[in-house]
């Protein structure tokens, strides 16, 4: 009798087991799907901010400072970034691009001075975080991508973009110091 309850009792943990594994195979695992996108959405907002701050920071005589003549000027490197964030994140969320119509931000005159290059900036982090919010998170390990060498999970994308953005915001920092400005403080949290 015994033995029965105990094979009885594990056969019903059995079917819980299986059928909660079953259940979240076919509708994912929500709470860690709206957990990391929440994540994702708060670092992007992050990151426009502390982006917005470097740019509020150079005046405007500053937009096209270069420390030297084999790098990017300051609003070059933020219309690098705004670029490289619409690429990267369309193809993290498959969002549909903006500003297909410039296929060089960083050569468009009409994103050369301060206002513009903010207004830029703002729209740009507005439609990645956008896109982010409106993710099909169970896509997140699709693999996708313009070819064989350049084909990553879509998770990967968007994080690609994250590092890609922080990687030259940061190169920005001697810019502001050659300038004399001290530049933002870290947005770590």
């Amino acid at each position: 009798m015994k033995t029965m309850k105990t094979i009885s009792k594990t056969l019903l943990v059995l079917a819980v087991i299986v059928f909660t594994s079953a259940n979240l195979l076919i509708t994912g695992d929500s709470k860690l799907e709206s957990d990391t996108k929440a994540a994702l959405v708060a670092d992007w907002e992050r990151a426009k901010a502390f982006s917005l701050e470097y740019i509020d920071a150079m005046p405007e005589d500053g937009m096209s400072y270069k420390p030297n003549e084999s790098v990017r000027s300051f609003a070059a490197q933020f219309l690098h970034i705004a670029q490289g964030n619409i690429g990267l994140v369309a193809n993290g969320t498959g969002a549909e691009r903006i500003h297909t119509d410039v296929p060089n931000f960083e050569a468009a005159e009409k994103f050369q001075s301060k206002t513009a290059l903010r207004a830029l900036t703002v729209e740009v982090y507005d439609w990645c975080i956008e896109g982010i919010k409106n993710m099909d998170m169970s896509k997140a390990d699709e693999v996708v991508g313009p070819n064989e060498q350049f084909s990553f999970p879509r998770m990967e994308w968007i994080k690609k973009g994250f590092e890609h953005q922080t990687h030259h915001r940061g190169q920005t920092s001697i810019y502001l110091r050659m300038k004399g400005i001290a530049p933002p403080a870290a947005k770590l949290f």
